[in-house]
């Protein structure tokens, strides 16, 4: 379905893309997407920002955290796909439907916390596109102020790694004076880069520059764009990178001085927390949790996962719920495939966010390099220069540059169709394709303009990433209630799922729960110390 598609009724849409679901296991493959769109979206501020800078600030302490992030939410994202294809109702239609307070004109409770959410979200992929941004102008600098910079910045973070690299090595047993001279070498080497600069040069605008043209582009193409060049260009854009990601961290464990030990990684498997030499653990749990509510399917994938479901077929092949045991078996057989989709997409983020996390503990957690500010980017290119030395900065630039700019692209793509949503929901009454299409036709041009006005005004694209991640962890709950009343109240008794599934849903509604929980009151604690500051 393209977002052009004529206006037809409902009776004749359905009739004609009803369709048999596939058996075979080629079959089922064939009609996977939705879940690489979503893994497009998710494998960018999650992974590449949040999850690295949770590992450079805590080590491996965390890794237990990262990978039950992932896994937990997979559950009511297939609760929510279930409810598009049994009633063929959107997501927030149905969220809408939720017992509790409500407005005539604004909709239910959950919509207003979705509000406040969505601008939090916005202000994250404002943090997305600045980033991108930054890639553009390490690589592609528009000024000589920006070539200045650069410079400055390349020798000042060369040399305070050279400098970490050595003492470490000094510190353990049977090095060879080669490798000591080498590395000293090295050091002298930067030091002398450095020293050409008599002052600290300021960073320049041409991040900002990028992050404008960049954004003029991702509107003309949500604009003009269709479901399968999302689905194509997402699918090879993350696939790329995470597998440079991947191949870096295998490699990374024959280095003699960033290699992770079994050590550690049993360590970051044991339920701890975080505790740093002074005694303060709270910005990294603070990273961590922020982290938690953005990576895997975090609270916007889960409101956008059902409209791609949609626009990929399983709904509408499914057909309007009758009585029919043939609309029985074609939902059963939908469910399978979707079920396939999710599935598969989480082992696809899960295997990427893990990677993520081990290079941030591993290289940028004992050098104390913190990911952030204008240097965010340039800081996550050092994970990389270990195995690929010379071509790491252009390799890091062009894979930070198609993830950060495939999630900017998809996400708000998802908000567009989120939001289009919204409005039909709000305004009351059901409305034709086409007037959805001119909505998300609109919502895709003005969005990323929105986004960029959040980056250019705020700055520092990991707090804005992180802020957002905190309000999305605490929607978390809401939807996996959202999703339990689907299942028990909602839910076609001919596809209801398992008692071990069902166990399974309970489960991470619950750990979601104590998650937010957890994060509100972290939260509330750093206000509370921020609060306190500045009355000092």
């Amino acid at each position: 379905m393209s977002e052009s598609a004529p206006a037809a009724s409902a009776a004749e849409h359905h009739v004609s893309m009803v369709q048999t679901p596939p058996t075979s296991f080629w079959g089922i493959l064939s009609r996977l997407g939705p879940g690489l769109i979503i893994a497009g979206s998710i494998v960018g501020s999650g992974e590449l920002i949040a999850t690295t800078s949770t590992g450079g600030k805590a080590g491996f302490t965390l890794l237990w955290l990262i990978i039950i992030g992932c896994v937990i939410k997979v559950f009511v994202q297939i609760e929510f796909g279930r409810y598009a294809i049994v009633t063929g109702k959107t997501t927030m239609e149905g969220l809408n439907d939720l017992p509790g307070p409500r407005s005539a004109r604004f909709g239910n409770w959950i919509l207003w916390y979705w509000a406040l959410m969505f601008l939090a979200s916005l202000a994250q992929l404002g943090g997305i596109v600045g980033g991108v941004g930054q890639a553009l102008a390490i690589s592609a600098p528009l000024t000589q102020a920006g070539r200045d910079y650069n410079a400055y910045r390349e020798a000042v973070t060369q040399l305070d790694v050279a400098t970490k690299e050595l003492e470490l090595r000094r510190s353990q047993a049977n090095v060879s004076s080669e490798t000591i001279l080498g590395l000293e070498s090295r050091v002298a080497r930067w030091r002398t880069a450095r020293a050409k600069f008599t002052k600290e040069v300021l960073p320049a605008k041409d991040d900002r520059l990028w992050a404008c043209v960049l954004t003029v582009v991702t509107a003309f193409l949500l604009v003009l764009g269709r479901y399968r060049l999302l689905e194509a260009a997402t699918t090879i854009l993350v696939a790329g990178f995470t597998l440079v990601t991947v191949v870096n961290v295998v490699l990374l464990q024959m280095h003699p001085t960033w290699h992770m030990t079994w050590q550690q990684l049993w360590h970051g498997l044991s339920f701890q927390l975080p505790q740093s030499s002074d005694g303060n653990r709270s910005g990294a749990i603070f990273a961590a949790l922020a982290t938690f509510g953005i990576i895997g399917v975090g609270t916007n994938e889960l409101l956008a996962y059902p409209y791609f479901c949609v626009e990929k077929g399983y709904a509408r092949f499914t057909g309007p719920r009758d009585k029919s045991e043939s609309w029985a078996a074609r939902a059963r057989g939908w469910l399978r495939v979707m079920r396939v989709d999710a599935w598969c997409s989480m082992v696809i983020y899960t295997f990427a966010t893990v990677a993520f996390f081990i290079l941030g503990a591993s290289i940028l957690h004992p050098i104390g390099l913190d990911a952030k500010g204008p240097e965010m980017i340039r800081t996550l290119a050092i994970m990389y220069e270990p195995i690929f030395g010379a071509y790491a900065p252009a390799l890091f630039l062009v894979g930070a540059f198609a993830v950060l700019f495939s999630t900017f692209f998809v996400a708000n793509a998802g908000h567009a169709r989120v939001c289009a949503d919204v409005v039909r929901v709000v305004s009351g009454g059901a409305s034709s394709q086409a007037t959805f299409a001119r909505w998300v036709r609109r919502f895709s041009g003005l969005l990323p303009f929105i986004c960029l006005f959040m980056y250019l005004v705020f700055g520092e694209p990991r707090r804005l990433i992180f802020i957002s991640g905190i309000l999305q962890n605490l929607m978390l709950p809401m939807l996996a209630g959202a999703a339990l009343y689907f299942r028990y109240r909602r839910c076609d008794d001919r596809v209801r799922p398992s008692l071990v599934w069902d166990v399974c849903l309970w489960t991470s509604a619950a750990g979601m729960l104590l998650v937010a929980l957890w994060a509100g009151t972290d939260a509330s604690r750093n206000l509370f110390e921020f609060l306190q500051n500045l009355g000092k």
